[in-house]
């Protein structure tokens, strides 16, 4: 056997093993009758927050909020969440949380697609709700995300899904909100040299750059026309997928992290008037009134992470989200790749270290990145009216020490917080005579 075949196996045999470690966990039942939590501290997700609070919610919508003793309790269950915590539930933006679960294990990983302009290609139905990482995730109170295809110079189209449901069907939650771009970087990778090959003449990332961008111009070109024009007798699916760009439906998410590339981001989508969010963002900073005069949010990814340059300060990851809100720049913050996603609550819990209040904090994963992915009429707060998406920790949920979640909701649904972790602690908790805590 060649060793291609056998790690392949091994992968396959290990998914096998790992998908009967988890078959005890079930997606939720719809909500069956109102649910009152009582006596917590509630974070609303504004900014706001209620002492000795109440939230009630029945058919999946939250029907009051509060403080002091709820008006009514009668046929409701009710929930004692004296001396706890209420949030919203975290949402997760760019990931590609539900298409990968085994990186080194090509028919497990679902996130890129093959070409360089896919406007078309959708990232919903790759999504698997089976993923033994969901539920790792969700433990930490992150209850939705926007699982977004990689790859190419034009990836494809993202929708926003429920970190709980049958099938993608089931669990989508705001479909084909955005297209997505990866902007071309002029200059060099850094400790990359370019080689000469005798007989070609070399393209410069300067020209390699325009080339691209050139591309997308056309592209775009092409697209607006398509779009107002009358309807084809033979459809262009990549042309027909941009056009919610033109009528508003759909936002461009462009990854982009120099303050050069995304300025050039920025005209581009005024060139063609449509809606831009910028990805990455590293030195969006150096551009913040540019960004808040075109009403551009920025989506940062992850903040534990050291800067590109060596002159820069160390810590600017950590300050970035401060430096944004000083700047009146709308924000929001996702991690890096599927798995690390649980980590989302710890870094935006960081950046308190860095300048933001608790609140500010709380608000930039979850109202914050409702308003940029448009899904903050229905969530990213608790409010009347709004979805029940929510949790109770027993802890600070920004600190890794004292994030506990005892029970979360997803559209009034309470989904199962057990997961494979938990499961193997269990495990072997009871080999070696320990007295599991989970």
């Amino acid at each position: 056997m060649n060793k291609k075949f056998l790690l392949g196996f091994g992968g396959l045999m290990l998914s096998t093993i790992l998908a009967f470690g988890q078959a005890t966990i079930m997606p939720a039942k719809p909500q069956a009758g109102p649910v009152v939590i009582t006596g917590a501290t509630i974070h609303v997700g504004n900014g706001r927050i209620i002492n000795n609070g109440y939230i009630a919610f029945n058919n999946g919508k939250i029907t009051a909020v509060g403080e002091g003793a709820a008006p009514s309790t009668a046929g409701a269950t009710v929930v004692n969440a004296a001396g706890k915590q209420v949030y919203p539930g975290f949402i997760c933006p760019i990931t590609s949380l539900g298409l990968v679960e085994f990186e080194s294990v090509r028919a497990t990983d679902d996130e890129t697609e093959t070409g360089e302009l896919n406007p078309h290609v959708r990232s919903l139905v790759a999504y698997n709700t089976d993923s033994k990482v969901i539920p790792t995730v969700r433990s930490n109170g992150v209850l939705l995300a926007q699982p977004t295809p990689q790859g190419g110079n034009m990836p494809g189209q993202s929708s926003v899904m429920m970190l709980d449901g049958w099938n993608w069907e089931d669990a989508a939650y705001k479909t084909d909100i955005g297209i997505h771009m990866n902007w071309p970087v002029a200059r060099a990778a850094r400790g990359r040299r370019a080689f000469a090959v005798p007989g070609q003449t070399q393209e410069s990332p300067a020209e390699r750059a325009q080339k691209q961008i050139d591309e997308f111009t056309s592209l775009f070109s092409q697209a607006q026309a398509y779009a107002g024009g009358s309807k084809p007798e033979v459809t262009n699916v990549r042309l027909a997928a941009m056009k919610g760009l033109f009528n508003g439906s759909k936002k461009l998410f462009v990854n982009a992290n120099g303050a050069k590339e995304i300025l050039q981001a920025v005209n581009f989508a005024k060139r063609f008037n449509v809606q831009l969010v910028i990805v990455g963002g590293k030195e969006s900073y150096l551009v913040a009134d540019v960004l808040k005069d075109n009403n551009v949010p920025v989506i940062i990814q992850e903040t534990q992470a050291l800067p590109d340059k060596d002159e820069d300060d160390v810590y600017l990851p950590y300050k970035l989200p401060h430096l944004l809100q000083d700047a009146g720049v709308l924000y929001g913050l996702s991690g890096i790749g599927f798995w690390r996603q649980r980590n989302l609550p710890f870094e935006a819990g960081q950046a308190v270290g860095y300048g933001l209040s608790k609140e500010q904090a709380v608000s930039m994963i979850t109202l914050n990145n409702a308003k940029i992915l448009g899904i903050d009429k229905t969530t990213g707060t608790l409010e009347t009216g709004k979805d029940a998406n929510l949790f109770i920790s027993t802890g600070d949920a920004l600190d890794m020490l004292t994030l506990n979640v005892e029970n979360a909701y997803i559209k009034g649904k309470s989904i199962s917080l057990d997961n494979l972790h938990k499961q193997l602690y269990r495990r072997y908790a009871e080999k070696y005579g320990v007295t599991p805590k989970l």
